[in-house]
C-alpha cells in the first residue's frame, strides 16, 4: 500500500483566474451515431489479419 498523503495548509502563492478556453457549445462538435455490424469472415481471413497485426505489433 502507498504512503498516505497528508495535507496542510501551505499558502498557495500568487492566483488568477484562467480565461474561459472551451469554443461555445453551439461550435462543440457531436459524435456521430454509430451502427454495429456483425460479420462472418473465413478462417483463411481471420488468420491473414492476425498475421498482419502481428507484423505490425497491433
Amino acid at each position: 500500500m502507498s504512503a498516505k498523503i497528508r495535507y496542510t495548509d501551505e499558502p498557495l502563492g500568487k492566483l488568477g483566474i484562467v480565461p474561459d478556453f472551451l469554443p461555445p457549445p453551439e461550435e462543440l462538435v457531436f459524435r456521430e451515431d454509430a451502427v454495429k455490424v456483425t460479420i462472418a469472415l473465413s478462417t483463411r481471413s481471420v488468420e491473414f489479419f492476425k498475421r498482419e497485426a502481428a507484423k505490425y505489433n497491433t
